[in-house]
């Protein structure tokens, strides 16, 4: 078991580690698309990689219906291990879209992990910026 001081310091180390072996600027939230971002995270049970659809219910809906059309390229062209979820509540209970895909059986506190665990979040975000990259126009509002 872990203290917070220990968890906080091993989520920095992993955190920086990650920006070091992989040196790129992400994309993650600057989309410049309202409610569309990108993200990953690592925690104590798995590492995940999403695209999150948040924001009003009507500019939700409008990002939500192109992903979903375009649901077919994405699995079969970038990213077919993604999961698509319309209606995901989040811990604070506030309700977004997603799709997804996570990597089970990891740990942030385990770096044996680590190294499986920033191979999954770098491919997988190249997998949904080279999407986003091809796609954005039809994104936009």
């Amino acid at each position: 078991m872990f203290s917070r001081e220990e968890s906080r310091k091993l989520r920095e180390e992993f955190w920086i580690s990650f920006g070091k072996s992989y040196p790129r600027k992400w994309i993650l939230y600057k989309t410049k698309i309202k409610g569309l971002s990108f993200k990953f995270n690592f925690d104590i049970k798995m590492a995940m990689v999403s695209i999150d659809v948040e924001g009003d219910l009507e500019q939700r809906i409008l990002v939500w219906e192109k992903l979903i059309s375009l649901k077919s390229i994405l699995l079969e062209d970038y990213w077919p291990e993604a999961i698509f979820e319309e209606y995901h509540l989040l811990e604070n209970q506030k309700e977004i879209s997603r799709i997804y895909t996570e990597l089970n059986e990891v740990s942030i506190h385990n770096k044996n992990t680590w190294l499986q665990t920033m191979m999954f979040l770098s491919q997988n975000m190249n997998k949904v910026e080279a999407f986003y990259e091809d796609f954005k126009d039809i994104l936009k509002p």
